[in-house]
């Protein structure tokens, strides 16, 4: 095969906790992460040398962000088809296209899902024939997200987040994500998060039970209640702007309202589409959104188009 594209979702955590750093300057974390219909695209095409490429192409209106995604080595996407390739001895090259809508520095693991893309993209452009056990030993090594979103659906993640096991979940929720205009960086709120915390014992974090719970029941009622997220005083101290957007979801009546990740996109969860309208419209009159995203989860991992 020439080429092969592949459509990969944006994560969302409904929970996030966050316990002590580590001594490989990683945070042990537990976390329930649910895939969500907003996707990236990436397109592996063949090439004539070893060479591998990548373009970024972007239909957001702030086009700004794009020129923060690399076109070069550092793009996790060209990082995984470098693994890839590493693992199974292939000499050939590859061109990378990728199609980006999930918000960049948004907290949604843009970056982990086009490495999980790419993957795929590869393996079948290459026939390299690894199965999906096989690339997600190799997305754990790219990043705590990427595993995952080859994944997709809902999962509980454990370690760095790199370890996933499924979670037992019924039914379909309604989001509304209202992105920043500017991303914020993953390191430094995590910088932010051991500052703030210095000098006090982290407790060793756990998925709660509430949530898990809500998630078996299909309550979105109550998954809104339990939504949770170790980050978000620590986002909110390098960005108190975003404590003002928060608040303007809550007072459309959403359901739950934090922050995704590491920030700075929020999430609102609502308890029907009409509901999301309704929530997105209150939204679009905050200064501090650039853009309001109506989305529904959970969906599949990254998957061949």
């Amino acid at each position: 095969m020439s080429s092969a594209n592949v459509r990969v979702p944006a994560k969302i955590n409904l929970c996030l906790g966050v316990g002590p750093v580590r001594e490989d300057g990683y945070h042990p974390l537990a976390t329930v992460y649910q895939a969500v219909d907003l996707h990236d695209e990436v397109r592996a095409t063949l090439r004539d040398d070893d060479e591998i490429t990548v373009a970024v192409h972007t239909e957001l209106d702030a086009l700004s962000e794009i020129a923060i995604v690399p076109e070069n080595s550092d793009n996790l996407a060209v990082r995984a088809a470098l693994l890839l390739r590493e693992r199974t001895g292939t000499l050939l090259g590859v061109d990378l296209a990728i199609r980006k809508v999930i918000p960049v520095a948004g907290g949604m693991a843009g970056g982990s899902a086009d490495a999980a893309a790419a993957l795929v993209a590869c393996n079948e452009a290459w026939g390299t024939g690894l199965s999906r056990a096989a690339l997600e030993q190799l997305a754990s090594q790219l990043g705590s997200d990427v595993p995952f979103l080859l994944h997709g659906g809902n999962a509980v993640g454990g370690g760095r987040g790199e370890t996933i096991s499924p979670v037992l979940a019924r039914g379909s929720y309604n989001w509304v994500f209202a992105t920043a205009h500017e991303g914020l960086s993953t390191a430094a709120v995590y910088a932010e998060f051991d500052r703030l915390n210095a000098g006090t014992e982290v407790a060793h974090p756990t998925v709660p039970d509430a949530l898990l719970a809500a998630l078996r029941a299909g309550d979105a009622d109550a998954l809104g209640a339990a939504l949770s997220n170790d980050l978000t005083e620590a986002a909110l101290s390098l960005r108190p702007e975003l404590a003002d957007t928060l608040a303007v979801g809550i007072e459309a009546g959403a359901l739950g309202a934090i922050l995704s990740g590491s920030g700075p996109t929020a999430l609102f969860l609502a308890s029907d589409e009409q509901h999301s309208l309704d929530i997105a419209f209150a939204l679009t009159s905050a200064s501090d959104c650039a853009d309001v995203i109506q989305s529904r989860g959970p969906v599949t991992g990254a998957r061949l188009i």
